[in-house]
């Protein structure tokens, strides 16, 4: 155990809240708005430099656009500045990732009121599988609603994309979804955002094995909870709680750019990404039965979630691969020796 990790043990009551005023805590609804409430894939269109978007923008700078909307069977629109994010896709990626900034006034009386900061994943690469690649990285979200309560909300959205060039634009007709804010999440589940790190160890431990076992059932291996990667923490009612998020290097995606994950300089001892590796820590024999027996107990939920959204495949072999992968990681659990090792007897010591 090196020295960061075992000062994060030792000290587990010095907690940060990530800032926000008590206004920015008001302009969040009770009720949210019909943005993540409605399953129907929302329309929407946008105009930008894709180049401007990686080279002029960063975490502080934005540029101004405009977002276009089809709500109740008519078409409406809003001011918005949005900038790049990410690391990973915005080096690798032909679309930068993007993150949406709405003003309060310009999302009254919209399916967008309450949010002020929304997330919008947008495919990677211009290929042929890259609308199904997001499918199945919402599908991830979704698939996680059915295993936490404490999970970010997501919506599907249809983007017609106009990209504005030095002499023609380039239009192009993408999947993609946005993702609540995490202030959002902790407002909804009655938490607050923790900006410090935080060993996995003082988490909560039910929602830590929920989250390990996902993580392995989808094939992920690019997070740690303990330092935030792809991974928020919230406190609620005195314990903290990860809430995962991008799953695009996850082996259920399968993305061709994807790569196996690098802890400490060091890749895991995976030659694919969609080689599972559990990367949780050791508990309770006990708990991770109950986990067990839980994620069994929603085989067929989970199962359903992906058939519902079969009609959004282009590809038939990519829907199909989907629901194999996950019957592989059922298979795992329902098998005694496989259990034990791949899942008990993988788990983490430090």
């Amino acid at each position: 155990m090196d020295k960061r990790t075992f000062l994060i043990i030792l000290i587990p009551t010095f907690f940060f809240f990530s800032s926000y005023s008590q206004d920015d805590i008001q302009d969040l609804p009770e009720s949210f708005s019909s943005l993540f409430s409605e399953e129907g894939i929302m329309n929407i269109s946008m105009k930008y430099s894709n180049k401007d978007i990686k080279k002029v923008t960063n975490d502080s700078t934005y540029i101004d656009s405009y977002l276009v909307f089809e709500t109740e069977n008519k078409w409406d629109s809003l001011e918005v500045r949005i900038r790049q994010r990410g690391n990973f896709r915005l080096k690798n990626c032909y679309y930068a990732p993007i993150k949406v900034k709405i003003k309060k006034k310009e999302a009254k009386n919209t399916p967008f009121e309450g949010h002020k900061n929304l997330k919008l994943v947008l495919p990677c690469l211009i290929q042929r599988d890259n609308n199904d690649n997001v499918i199945k990285e919402y599908l991830a979200y979704k698939l996680y609603e059915i295993v936490s309560p404490f999970h970010f909300q997501t919506r599907l959205v249809e983007i017609n994309y106009e990209e504005v060039k030095t002499k023609n634009n380039r239009t192009h007709e993408l999947k993609g979804f946005f993702i609540e804010d995490d202030k959002h999440v902790a407002k909804r589940i009655g938490g607050k955002v923790l900006a410090s790190n935080t060993h996995p160890m003082n988490q909560m431990a039910l929602e830590s094995v929920k989250n390990s076992f996902f993580q392995f059932m989808i094939g992920n291996t690019d997070f740690s909870n303990a330092y935030q990667h792809n991974s928020k923490s919230i406190f609620l009612e005195g314990q903290i709680i990860p809430v995962p998020y991008d799953f695009d290097m996850a082996g259920m995606v399968n993305a061709s750019y994807a790569t196996v994950s690098q802890i400490n300089d060091k890749k895991l001892e995976i030659e694919k990404v969609t080689q599972r590796m559990y990367r949780g820590f050791q508990r309770d024999p006990n708990l991770f039965n109950q986990v067990r027996i839980e994620f069994i107990a929603n085989r067929l939920p989970i199962l359903e979630a992906i058939q519902k959204c079969e009609y959004l495949f282009e590809s038939e072999k990519e829907y199909i691969g989907t629901i194999n992968y996950i019957e592989e990681f059922f298979e795992i659990l329902i098998n005694d020796r496989k259990f034990q090792r791949e899942i008990l007897g993988m788990a983490r010591r430090n």
